[in-house]
This record gives C-alpha cells, structure tokens and sequence, in this order.
C-alpha cells in the first residue's frame, strides 16, 4: 500500500525523523552512512566494499571511511571474502539490526504524527 505525502508533510517527516534521532542516545549518522548502513540491512546479501562504491556512486576509499565509522558503532562488521580475498565483505551485526529496527520506529511514529496521514 503506497503512502502519498505533499511536499511539506515528506519534509515534516524527514525533519521530524531526523530531529528525534539527533535527541536520542543512539549514534549520529551522515546521510551516506545512513544510506550505506540500509542498502546492507535492506538489501540481500552478499556486500562489498567494491559494490556499495559502485552502487552509491562513490570511491572504495568513501566507502571505507564510512564503514570505519560504522565498525566502531557495532553497526557493520568487514571480513575478507574467503573465496575471493580481494573482496571485503560488509556483514550485519546484531547491534546494526537493533539500530536499524529503532530508526523504522521512530519513522514510523513520526509519520503517525502527521495530521493528513491514517
């Protein structure tokens, strides 16, 4: 079931969801970091370091920085593709579905909010 917003009401969300996680406790992510950290939870496996460079448009470099970030947080893991040791491999951890859960509540509940929507 599609969900239609005006522009204001898809801003409102954005800001309202975006306002909620700078006031909580969890970790604060760039707009890359968020948009790597979902293609990996939300899209099927396998993930590499190459891949998500090439699918967001960016170097590996970018992408390493990122995932550095991120590895400190628990958010991702990276291990060495065993049949291919050139890859690297970005893995989900239990800490990064918690995080992931946690954001779609707090989207969820922003979008409840708005006065339009059922």
């Amino acid at each position: 079931m599609a969900v239609e917003l005006t522009t204001a009401e898809a801003l409102k969300l954005w800001h309202d969801t975006h306002l909620e996680l700078v006031r909580d406790t969890e970790p604060d992510l760039s707009a890359r970091q968020t948009t790597i950290l979902l293609t990996v939870y939300l899209e099927p496996p396998p993930h590499t370091v190459r891949g998500l460079a090439a699918k967001l448009g960016v170097t590996k470099p970018v992408i390493t920085r990122a995932l550095d970030s991120m590895g400190r947080m628990d958010l991702v893991n990276r291990r060495r593709d065993p049949q291919d040791r050139r890859n690297v491999l970005v893995q989900r951890t239990v800490n990064g579905s918690l995080f992931v859960e946690r954001l779609a509540d707090t989207v969820c509940q922003r979008a409840a909010g708005l006065p339009t929507m059922m």
